[in-house]
């Protein structure tokens, strides 16, 4: 076939990253130090407003696993965390030689159920142990029930780490996302809204906690004019070239988040009067999406033929069309599998029936041509 690749969210470069690269060659600055480093991390804390302190880091598992650390997360303790979630929220948990939790999702914003959490945290307490931390994901961009899960949150006594991963520029209330948990991560993997090519972020609630990430990222060397170490340390640093990219990425962020938009209202639009499919939208004016993905449900009950969600996935990988099932929830894979889940089958019914489609800021209007014509042909 000779039709290009349609990418599910490939990089969209915004034109001046480059000139940030050449700075830091001309410099010298070839390193996990640097000018970069420094006025990319600005560049998100205005960006995020709320006197946020923000450390950027080589990967988003990597701002997780240092949340953790600094939640005090230690062997033995019990870490709650959403069930429907990539890998790397909970891997972490792991490292640090705790147990996960895992929690169902509520339909509404297909994140962390506020009932299903609090039984769980009751059934934890009652056989003796208070979870040490809740780790929070804003799904494809869509904010969790923020206030419902701040309360139980207090109520406990549990703080959370807020998974934002997926949700640079997404808000409640008006408040950027990344900012409601005690840490928050970010992701500037290749795929998100922006990139580094591969990178992260850590939001911190004070400076002190920022440079104990710092520390902790760069091997945790001690004062001393020889390499001296007290405790562990980690490999963590961002490069200053990466950060140059992420600095000429911060110019477009606002412009991509509205072409990623652009292509959720074409869904909408495309799918309106297809029988069996439902685009995942928010519901409530007081959640802002950046919709990093948009995903649908497909119920072959109501499809025409019986079409599944396989059969769409299948038909457009025909076509070159990358499309990919939701995430599988992390109390079904094989790793996890042993560990507690609290809920019912939320979470495994939105993966049995899920996908997310081509959603880049980057697609064209010949890509949308290409993808409305092979959907509208297999379905209406």
């Amino acid at each position: 076939m000779n039709n290009p690749k349609i990418w599910l969210s490939s990089p969209h470069m915004g034109g001046t990253e480059l000139n940030y690269i050449h700075e830091a060659f001309n410099s010298n600055w070839i390193a996990p130090l640097g000018a970069n480093i420094t006025e990319f991390e600005h560049d998100l804390e205005k960006y995020l407003s709320q006197g946020v302190f923000v450390t950027a880091l080589n990967s988003a598992t990597a701002a997780i696993h240092l949340g953790l650390i600094l939640l005090d997360v230690k062997a033995g303790d019990l870490v709650i965390c959403q069930s429907l979630t990539f890998s790397a929220s909970a891997n972490p948990i792991l490292y640090q030689g705790a147990t996960p939790v895992f929690i169902d999702s509520e339909l509404e914003t297909w994140n962390l159920c506020p009932i299903a959490l609090e039984a769980a945290i009751a059934d934890c307490i009652y056989k003796g142990q208070i979870p040490k931390a809740i780790i929070t994901v804003h799904l494809y961009g869509v904010p969790y029930k923020i206030e419902e899960i701040r309360a139980i949150a207090n109520k406990y006594t549990i703080p959370i780490l807020e998974d934002s991963a997926e949700a640079l520029g997404s808000s409640f209330k008006g408040q950027k996302c990344g900012t409601f948990g005690d840490i928050g991560v970010f992701s500037f993997n290749g795929n998100k809204i922006i990139t580094t090519s591969g990178g992260g972020a850590i939001v911190t609630s004070n400076h002190q906690l920022k440079k104990k990430a710092q520390f902790l990222a760069s091997q945790s060397k001690d004062e001393a004019p020889h390499y001296q170490h007290s405790e562990i340390g980690y490999n963590y640093q961002i490069s200053n070239i990466c950060a140059g990219i992420g600095r000429g990425q911060m110019e477009v962020l606002d412009e991509h988040i509205k072409l990623r938009r652009a292509m959720h209202g074409f869904y909408l639009s495309l799918f309106e009067n297809i029988p069996g499919i439902t685009v995942f939208k928010t519901t409530n004016p007081d959640y802002f999406a950046n919709y990093w993905l948009t995903s649908i449900q497909v119920n072959p009950t109501e499809t025409k033929n019986g079409i599944d969600r396989e059969t769409i996935r299948l038909t457009l990988l025909e076509y070159n069309i990358e499309s990919r099932p939701l995430w599988k929830p992390m109390h079904l894979q094989p790793l996890f599998k042993n560990y507690p889940f609290y809920g019912n089958k939320v979470a495994e019914t939105l993966f049995d029936n899920g996908l997310s489609l081509p959603s880049g800021s980057n697609l064209t209007h010949s890509d949308r041509d290409r993808i409305r014509a092979v959907l509208l042909k297999l379905l209406s």
